[in-house]
């Protein structure tokens, strides 16, 4: 994804009313930053925001987090917020390396939406399914870890599937083609583009269940 500047953006972002800007002080402690103690779902990549603000207006009893690395990008979100009143959403402006630092024992679900693929082998520990952001994902969860996953990548996709079963999880729902699912769904800016296209959506929602 190629990036257009835009003049002032982390100064946008760090007047927002959304955006936690110290998040790495409410580790372990991110509920009382909402108005009711409720489930925390958050989005890594959230892009421009339509998935996660979609969310937080289709899903009132549930918190919202989206994580996004670049404010160029987090920006847009912003504005299309500029008229809403979600006391259900927070934003944070991080790279998804430091997501262990920032959260403990405290997420309920994680949503990964179209993320970059990263298809050179060499690169595989940067997709955010490999064994690595799973071991850093697995600090995060209050309960069993519930990852949910759409992408138009085929590659990606499959290797999601076999990284996540190695990691002991079990896939609740799995789809090739989304948009033909019946599955309670909110779609993306990509998958809007994508689908408009006639692009096939990948979908998976996985667990690991935990032994008592």
């Amino acid at each position: 994804m190629r990036l257009r500047n835009v003049k002032d953006a982390d100064k946008i972002v760090a007047s927002s009313k959304y955006v936690i800007n110290n998040p790495e002080n409410y580790k372990g402690n991110f509920k009382k930053l909402f108005n009711k103690e409720r489930k925390i779902h958050i989005e890594i990549g959230m892009g421009k925001g339509d998935f996660i603000i979609g969310m937080a207006k289709k899903y009132p009893d549930i918190n919202f987090i989206g994580i996004e690395k670049y404010a160029s990008v987090m920006v847009r979100a912003i504005q299309k917020l500029e008229e809403e009143e979600l006391d259900n959403l927070k934003l944070i402006c991080i790279d998804a390396m430091q997501i262990d630092e920032i959260f403990k024992k405290e997420i309920d679900a994680i949503y990964l939406n179209f993320s970059d693929p990263w298809p050179k082998s060499k690169h595989a520990k940067r997709r955010l399914t490999s064994p690595i952001f799973l071991e850093k994902y697995a600090s995060l969860f209050v309960n069993s870890p519930h990852i949910v996953q759409k992408t138009d990548n085929i590659g990606l996709f499959a290797y999601s599937i076999m990284s996540l079963s190695q990691f002991g999880y079990t896939l609740e729902s799995v789809s090739l083609d989304l948009e033909h699912e019946n599955i309670d769904n909110v779609e993306t800016e990509y998958e809007k583009k994508f689908m408009s296209l006639g692009v096939k959506i990948n979908y998976l929602d996985a667990v690991k269940y935990l032994e008592k």
